[in-house]
């Protein structure tokens, strides 16, 4: 028999709706500090002090056509959390940066911080786990050096999208997995899942993506790259 909906229980689920919308725009901390610290082959601590070395963009990376238009996509997304353009723009080419350098999905880093910090820079969870991506301190110890400044942006962001993709190898690419091991919590489902909606809020739009392609494109094939041409190029960055 069918049951039908009363007044009562459409109300429930309307303020449930709201609970769940207020909690993709407003996540709490996801508490990173239950990461697991692990004994690291010497090998493997070698291979992650040379991902995490400071090896800064080129002066006019944020410049580039394919950075600039995902940075323009993506700044309004932001604005609420981040209300300064500059702070916005500082971060999201940091994030592009660091993200494509470790091999990481850009939307996933967005996605892992939205969740884990609310684009909080000095965030720190119960357990000690800071910045954006909620970093705990001991990887200091066991691939960086005691002076380095979890709160700093770009080392921040050098160290969460290391420890991503090291787990991201580790667990030969399931996601899930990664994400679980990211937040101490493997095994459970509510995590990957919640950093995988958030990073859902953050897919680039049609013309990022059409951009992205051609770049990947130009890249495979200079020759064909019509950016190479300086008559149909981008106009020339007036710092210069």
């Amino acid at each position: 028999m069918t049951q039908r909906a009363t007044p009562g229980s459409h109300a429930r689920r309307a303020a449930l709706a709201l609970v769940v919308a207020a909690a993709l725009a407003s996540p709490l901390p996801a508490h990173a500090g239950a990461q697991v610290e692990e004994q690291l082959a010497a090998s493997v601590v070698a291979g992650l002090q040379r991902s995490i070395a400071d090896n800064p963009p080129t002066r006019h990376y944020e410049n580039e056509p394919e950075v600039r238009a995902w940075i323009t996509d993506m700044s309004p997304r932001l604005a609420r959390r981040i209300p300064d353009p500059g702070e916005r723009r500082d971060l999201l080419a940091a994030v592009s940066y660091e993200a494509q350098r470790a091999g990481l999905d850009r939307q996933l880093v967005l996605g892992l911080m939205h969740h884990e910090s609310n684009f909080r820079k000095y965030a720190v969870s119960s357990a000690g786990a800071r910045g954006y991506m909620q970093v705990m301190p001991f990887w200091l110890r066991l691939i960086g050096t005691p002076d380095q400044n979890l709160f700093q942006l770009r080392t921040n962001l050098r160290y969460g999208c290391t420890i991503l993709r090291y787990y991201l190898d580790a667990e030969k690419g399931d996601l899930f997995r990664a994400l679980g091991r990211y937040n101490g919590s493997l095994g459970q489902r509510d995590y990957p899942a919640a950093v995988i909606a958030a990073e859902n809020l953050y897919k680039p739009a049609a013309t990022v993506a059409a951009v992205h392609t051609a770049a990947a494109t130009a890249f495979a094939n200079p020759l064909a790259d019509p950016l190479a041409n300086p008559s149909t190029g981008p106009a020339s960055d007036p710092a210069n």
